[in-house]
């Protein structure tokens, strides 16, 4: 290798280290000041290692998280978040695999016009559709309850999920569909034995991408969720700003990686899948 090849890839490596550096400086904080005890805090620096570590914080933040009515603990407010995420998520990615398979390969009159409206909803803010959607969740008889904040989520993810699906479907050669068609297979069977069982890139893509919406959202957790439905998004800020004397740092940073782990974790297993899945169908499309 040339020297000045060496140099540059040195140069290069260096600089992606200070930007990791960067953006990992934050998580390091937060860990560190979690095990943290109160005394250590107030007399200690917040970047240095904890002295005598203690679970006591992550305890804390587990148990005694407040809503501002009571104090439960975040344990059922995190349950509450993986009952809204679960379903919202694999509902909203079936339903945009659907519409997908049928704007790229059922093609209609208006299937164009359709998908730009579909790609309009991605840009609608969130705020517009709060008074609306309230009125359809009074309608439905499901204000305040975790089946509410699941229909928000799929309602609104259907438009991310749906351009997902139709740009990757676009990538499947056309002539396979037709072939399928000629051996007799139908519009079901095709989508299932087909174009689903090629499908796990994307879906990969839809999962991470709509598991991280719905799980840091807080708007629509905050307005469509009752004091038992709260997610933990809510439970979380409601921990952050009750304070009963002493501002316990070392508890609200236990309480932040705890509502963070799952995101964490999703992207962990299933990042590899993300940039493949985002980028098929990218040159067709």
């Amino acid at each position: 290798m040339q020297p000045k090849m060496k140099v540059s890839r040195v140069f290069i490596y260096a600089v992606l280290i200070l930007f990791a550096l960067y953006f990992l400086f934050p998580l390091y904080v937060m860990l560190s000041t979690s095990f943290k005890t109160l005394d250590e805090l107030h007399t200690g620096n917040m970047l240095t290692l904890p002295a005598h570590p203690s679970f006591a914080p992550w305890v804390k933040a587990w148990a005694e998280a407040c809503t501002g009515v009571r104090c439960d603990g975040m344990q059922p407010f995190f349950m509450n978040s993986v009952k809204m995420v679960i379903p919202a998520v694999l509902i909203s990615s079936i339903i945009g695999a659907f519409n997908g398979y049928v704007l790229t390969h059922w093609r209609f009159r208006g299937a164009d016009a359709l998908f730009t409206m579909l790609l309009v909803g991605c840009f609608i803010p969130f705020q517009a559709i709060l008074l609306p959607m309230a009125r359809l969740e009074g309608f439905l008889g499901l204000s305040n309850t975790i089946g509410g904040l699941v229909v928000v989520h799929v309602v609104y993810g259907i438009a991310f999920t749906t351009m997902f699906f139709r740009n990757f479907y676009v990538s499947v050669p056309a002539e396979l569909v037709k072939a399928a068609r000629i051996d007799g297979a139908g519009f079901f069977m095709i989508f299932t034995r087909i174009m689903l069982p090629i499908s796990l890139p994307i879906f990969m893509v839809c999962l991470i991408w709509q598991f991280t919406q719905i799980w840091n959202d807080f708007l629509f957790g905050i307005v469509f969720s009752g004091v038992d439905s709260m997610p933990i998004t809510v439970a979380l800020n409601n921990l952050v700003n009750t304070s009963t004397g002493v501002k316990e740092y070392n508890v609200d940073m236990a309480g932040a990686i705890i509502a963070a782990l799952p995101t964490l974790l999703v992207y962990v297993i299933a990042g590899r899948y993300f940039v493949r899945g985002l980028t098929a169908g990218a040159v067709k499309g």
